[in-house]
């Protein structure tokens, strides 16, 4: 399926790995040149010249962490004029509810919900005035089924969602659509350091905690990022003009709900 997006500019977050990796590679595929930020710029470089290699679009690497004023800064300077905005960032580590207080909720509300607020204040209004304009949102299933050990994730981003539910209504007439992204468990980093939590705490091995828990997913497996990244650019697309402050879930069927 042609995208309809070849030769528009995108600005993608997080994206030297995991997720954020694969909506770039599957945005560059469509044809659209990038802006990729990631804090590490050694990884960002490497995974940006792969891009290029592969599908012959510009990439614009920006090297800084966008969860802090500084670091938001560098990137839109470079990101100014996208027609597409990824936001992506780390999820907090995991705990239990006693375990945080008010400076571990802050540093997670940054990261998760005020970030992403902040680069669609600064993107959208370009994008209205151009008259087309694309935003999603990378969340996480934790916003449909919280996840008792992330409770720093499942409040800032609740938080996101409810701030993009009102958002996307009043900029949808004016041609930008804006939609959230649920990744369940993929096989990332973040997906690692939960099964090497898991089996620190059972007294297991890292294989058999990561069998238990794709023992959970009806698919039988965690979601790779290719598919992931191809679901953001089909969200990204001149087809998913009709899509409007919606949350995707893509969690290989283990959240159990009807809707």
């Amino acid at each position: 399926m042609d995208l309809g997006i070849s030769g528009k500019r995108a600005l993608v977050c997080a994206s030297s790995k995991g997720l954020g990796l694969g909506c770039a590679e599957a945005l560059a595929e469509a044809g659209v040149n990038l802006v990729m930020n990631a804090r590490g710029a050694e990884a960002l470089e490497a995974s940006a010249q792969a891009i290029r290699d592969a599908y012959g679009v510009n990439v614009v690497t920006v090297a800084a962490d966008v969860t802090t004023p500084e670091g938001q800064q560098k990137v839109l300077e470079a990101a100014e004029g996208v027609d597409i905005l990824v936001t992506n960032a780390g999820g907090p580590p995991p705990g239990l509810w006693t375990d945080w207080d008010r400076e571990d909720f802050i540093k997670a509300l940054d990261a998760n919900m005020l970030t992403p607020i902040a680069l669609i204040k600064a993107l959208v209004p370009g994008m209205i005035e151009r008259g087309w304009g694309r935003v999603v949102n990378i969340t996480s299933v934790s916003v449909k089924s919280p996840v008792p050990v992330l409770g720093l994730s499942n409040a800032a981003r609740a938080g996101l969602t409810g701030y993009v539910a009102g958002t996307a209504r009043q900029v949808a007439g004016k041609g930008v659509i804006m939609n959230n992204l649920q990744p369940g468990l993929h096989a990332t980093d973040r997906a690692e350091a939960l099964d090497g939590g898991a089996a620190k705490a059972q007294g297991i091995s890292v294989e058999d905690a990561k069998k238990q828990r794709c023992a959970t997913i009806p698919a039988g497996r965690y979601g790779t990022r290719q598919e992931f990244g191809a679901t953001c650019a089909f969200m990204c697309s001149q087809h998913a003009g009709f899509m409007v402050g919606q949350n995707i879930l893509l969690d290989g069927g283990a959240t159990n709900t009807t809707m």
